[in-house]
Formats: C-alpha cells, structure tokens, sequence
C-alpha cells in the first residue's frame, strides 16, 4: 500500500507546486490550475487518483490540510483589518450567509425535485468561499484594504460555520430525521467545542512561546509549536465533536494572530509555506475525485442552478452588505458580487457525505450531492477565480497605489486627503502610535521599515504609480526615493524637505520635494489674499473637488473647450490646461493636444463624472 501511494502523492505534490508557480508566472489564481490538474488526474483523465486511493486516510488527510489552511488564513486576520469592512463582513457572515444558504436550498429543492433535507446540505455546504480559493485571488487581483478584508473575513467565518452547519443538517436531518431544534443544538454544541479547543490551544502555546521554552531554538520552536496548535486544536474538537475542528482551527488561528508573539515573522512565513504545500495536495486530490459524469447528468437544472449562486443569490448577499457604506464604491461592489468562488470545505465535506451515503446503498442521493457541489465549485472557480483579474481591471478596482513613507503629521494629512479623493493610499509606518492613528482614519498600513526594500515590495510598491517620502529625516527620504527608483523603476517620487538646505539634493535627484517653510508661506498666503478659496481647497471631507487627468485618448484629441463642455455636468468647470511648464486658463475655441493635462474643479460629484466621461481608464 505505501509503496503504490507513494508515486501518487508525489505526482501531486510535484505537479501542484509546479502549477502553482506557473500560476503566479500568468497571474491567474491558482486554484484554476489545481482545478484542472485534479480532473486530468482523477478518473475522467489519466486515473492515477481515484476515491480508493487513500482508503480510509482520506478523511484525515483532508481534515488535517484543511485545519492547517484555515488556522494560516485565522492568523493573518488581525483586528485592525478587521475595522477595514467591519459592518460590511458582518452582514456577509450573517445576512449574506443566511440569504445564500436559503437560496441556495430553494433553488436546489425547486431545480433538482430533492428533498429539503438534502437541499439544505447543498445550501450549507455552497455557502463557504474560503481562504483557499480567496487568497490566491487577492495575489494576482490589487485591491483596497476594505474589499479584501470583506472577502478574507466572509471566507474564513463562512468556511467554520458552513462546515459544522453542513455536518450537523446532513446528520440530524437528513440521516436521523431528527428535526430543525436538535439541528440547531447540535450546531450551537459542535461550534461552541471548537471554540474552547481553539481557545485551550491558544493559552497552551501562548505560554509556552512567552515562558522561555522557545529561548534555545527561538525562530524554529515558534513555528512548530504554532503549527501545533493548528493540528492540535483541530485533532482535539474532533475528538469531541465530528467537524468541530475547524471552528478550533479558525479560533485558535485568530487568538494568536491577535497577540504579541515572540517571532511573528518566521511564524507567518513558515505557515504560509505549509499552507501552500498543503494546498496543493489537497486541492489536486479532491478535485480528482470530481464526478463529472454526475455533473453532466445535472443538464439544464445544474446550469441553472449556477445561475442563481453567481448572478442572483451573491449579488443579492454583497448588495446587502454593502448598503449605505460610503466606503466601497460602486465599481468595488459590483467586484465582490463576482467573486465568490467555492473551495476546499465543500469539495471535502461533499466528498465524505457522498461516500457514506454510498455505503448505505444511497448511490442516487451520494451522486446527485457530489454533481450538484462539485457543478457549483468547477463554475465559480473557472468563471468568478479564473477571470478575477480581468473584472478588477475592467471595473477598476485594481488602482494603482500611492505609497507614503512616513505616518507623521505631513504623511497622515496627505494620506487622509489622498483617501478623500478615492486614491489608493498605502501608509509604510514601524510607530505603533502612529500606525494605530491612521488606522483609525481608515487609512491602510503597512508596518515595516520603509528605507528597506522588503518593506516597500511588501506594501505594493511595484503596483504603485508613485512614492511619497514624508519621514522626518532627509537622509531617510533621500534612500527612500533612490531605492523607489533605482529597484523598482518609480518616476513618480515626491519628499518632504525637513531642512530647506537640502531641497538642492532632491533636485538633483528629479524628486519633487516640498520644504517646510515653503509650504507654511505658501499656505498664509492663501489665507491672506484668498481665504474662501483656501478654506474650499483645504478640507478634505467637503464636497469639492479638483482633479486633473491627462489627455491619451486619441478621441481628444483637437476637440475644442466648448465641446467638451458639453460633456460634463454642470456643478463642474475647466479650469487649466497645462502643457509642460506653460499653464493657463483655456478659451472655448482653443483644442486640446495629446498629453495635456486638464484641470477639472467643481462639485466632488460632478468632477468625478466629468473625468470619467473624459478619460475613463485614468
């Protein structure tokens, strides 16, 4: 036996990690490229994986995976992100879970004529999206901290309740017939084991990371011993309650992620590490187990099933998330409505229900589970994962960044107005002070030492459009724009000058910097000779705006002011156009040329529109 396993686990180990890179390299998500090699090597394809290949273990081996890629998803889940889309991921955990669940059921029991015990197993088991095909997504898809904090929150909470719901429906009801209140206790038992086996693991390992038993091997003992509060967790809930163990993963993951750990660095890159082997494994086999003759046998109630899941039902949850949160744009709720797609939890669960259902002679029941789940995860992964950069690009959700280096009074006042303005803003601070007052502004933070490389590829520096150094050392801001340049090919580079002897240097450099006296005289000056249009300018939450966007439409090109009047909406003014060094107040009859950069001013509303209208990829 572990002799013939051995090829099999190494052809998926290998083949996974190999399109995992091959993933990255395309920048497509990678659970479409698992998804496709587990059909090629399950039994529709070449057969070197079928359900008899890990016998028994196969639960195990999922509960496991899934235990240690649940926990690395929980530890990442820090409280400050959490305020990003606080409102918006409890409605989707809550509401947004409840109207996909019943959905879900509904359409399944109306599409498919089964029962609503088994329609509500699907419903339960078709509410997770998780981390496993969430996060690959947010690698290749850029977008603002409040959308993926909405979308890692939805998937990781979704992923536990799901689970233990699924589990505790297909025993209660569809099994023992035993009716809605014992399901409900059955639930509120499982959820509430898993808990407090998260909660000992925490304390357990906390106290051993805290008292000194980690001070010989420091880095390697933190990321073992973290890594057995995963499996131990998970391993002791399940002991006591079947399912339990992810709610213990997921509890445990987030306690210690949100407590000051000796190591945290070589903690999180060890799971990470995990996570990806794991993933790959796991992934790969079950999707191998994929019945797609029983998907086929679905025909039109299986396409219509995924109609209502993508086009119906996970508008319907994000709309009622989202609503009455100024916060996310339109563009970014049309972009969480799309992407929901469903991963491991349901594959595996399925996959267990089904074979037990088999065992009891229940091969109708077992196939048309297994068909209906696995029609709904091969969509939403080829459809909503395989082509998320590309609606993000389409919708614009993927914005360039702005980094700023620097969370003192100059970078958070610039970082705030910039945020007003719907940039995307990134914040590089290492002062927890300073990083929690931005937080509380709403603006997202990377913490790390921005003069170092790392620091500025990890906050996204090499998806920005320009860089900010706006520390209080000079010295500081000078390696700050060297690096943003001669390492990551930013032209874009702008400093705060602290001593005005120094603004020579930046010159020199071709950084556009800002001294401080300058700026105070500058800013008097307004007061003094225009005081209403200074205080207009000057605050960042009114209703004003100014935006300037530069002329690469061919279209544009040689149109007339007086034209392009007729364009915009009223509320808004062309207030200059600037070509190189030479700036000015147009005529209605003067034309525009290929790079000139207009100067729209106005109401916010209005000027939004107006650029939009006039260029709308800037």
């Amino acid at each position: 036996m572990a002799s013939s396993l051995l090829p099999v686990i190494a052809t998926i180990l290998v083949s996974g990690i190999g399109v995992q890179l091959l993933a990255r390299r395309v920048r497509v998500p990678s659970v479409v490229f698992y998804l496709a090699l587990g059909i090629l090597l399950g039994p529709f394809g070449l057969g070197v994986v079928t359900v008899d290949t890990f016998g028994d273990g196969l639960e195990t081996i999922v509960g496991l995976s899934v235990a240690i890629i649940v926990f690395d998803g929980a530890f990442a889940l820090r409280i400050d992100r959490l305020r990003e889309a606080s409102t918006a991921s409890l409605r989707l955990v809550t509401i947004g879970a409840a109207v996909t669940f019943l959905g879900t059921a509904a359409a399944v029991h109306a599409l498919e004529r089964v029962g609503w015990p088994m329609a509500f197993v699907i419903g339960a088991l078709l509410v997770a999206t998780g981390p496993t095909v969430v996060t690959p997504i947010l690698e290749v898809v850029r977008v603002r901290e409040h959308v993926a904090a909405a979308l890692e929150t939805e998937g990781i909470l979704n992923d536990v309740t799901a689970a233990i719901a699924a589990v505790v429906i297909f025993e209660t009801l569809l099994l023992d017939g035993l009716g809605a209140t014992a399901a409900v206790l059955a639930f509120l038992e499982r959820f509430g084991v898993g808990v407090a086996a998260g909660l000992l693991a925490t304390v357990l390992i906390y106290a051993l990371l805290e008292y000194g038993v980690t001070r010989e091997r420091g880095p390697q003992a933190a990321r073992f011993l973290v890594l057995s509060a995963a499996v131990g967790s998970f391993a002791l809930a399940e002991a006591a309650a079947a399912e339990a163990g992810i709610a213990a993963a997921a509890t445990a993951g987030i306690a210690l992620g949100n407590v000051d750990l000796p190591h945290r660095e070589a903690i999180e890159e060890f799971a990470r590490d995990a996570t990806l082997i794991v993933l790959a494994f796991v992934f790969v086999s079950l999707a191998a187990l994929i019945d797609v003759g029983a998907i086929v046998r679905l025909g039109v109630s299986g396409i219509l099933l995924v109609v209502v899941v993508m086009f119906v039902l996970r508008p319907l949850a994000v709309g009622i998330a989202t609503a009455g949160i100024e916060r996310f744009t339109r563009s970014e709720r049309l972009f969480l409505a799309a992407i929901g797609p469903r991963g491991i939890v349901p594959a595996s669960v399925a996959t267990l229900f089904a074979i037990e259902l088999a065992t009891r002679g229940e091969t109708a029941a077992a196939q048309t589970l297994l068909g209906t789940v696995f029609v709904v995860i091969a969509a939403t992964d080829a459809v909503e994962a395989g082509l998320a950069r590309q609606t993000g690009e389409i919708l614009g959700v993927t914005p360039m960044r702005t980094i700023i280096v620097g969370g003192g009074r100059v970078g958070l006042a610039l970082a705030t107005r910039l945020e007003h303005r719907g940039e995307f803003v990134v914040l590089v601070e290492d002062d927890p002070a300073r990083i929690e007052a931005a937080l509380d502004r709403g603006i997202t933070v990377h913490e790390g030492d921005g003069t170092e490389s790392d620091a500025l590829r990890e906050a996204g520096i090499e998806d920005a459009k320009r860089v900010v150094a706006a520390t209080a050392d000079d010295d500081d801001n000078v390696l700050i724009c060297q690096t943003a340049r001669a390492k990551f090919g930013i032209e874009d580079l702008y400093a705060q000058v602290n001593d005005p002897q120094n603004a020579d240097v930046f010159e020199s450099l071709s950084v556009t910097a800002v001294d401080g006296p300058t700026a105070t005289a500058f800013a008097l000056d307004n007061e003094i000779g225009r005081p209403e249009l200074a205080n207009w300018m000057s605050d960042p939450g009114s209703a004003h705006a100014v935006e300037e966007v530069r002329v690469t439409d061919d279209a544009l090109v040689d149109t007339s002011i007086r034209d392009l009047n007729e364009r915009i909406p009223g509320g808004c003014l062309i207030a200059e156009i600037g070509r190189g060094e030479a700036a000015h107040v147009p005529d209605p009859d003067e034309t525009l040329s290929y790079g000139d950069h207009v100067t729209f001013i106005g109401d916010a509303a209005a000027v939004e529109t107006a650029v939009k209208r006039f260029h709308p990829h800037e």
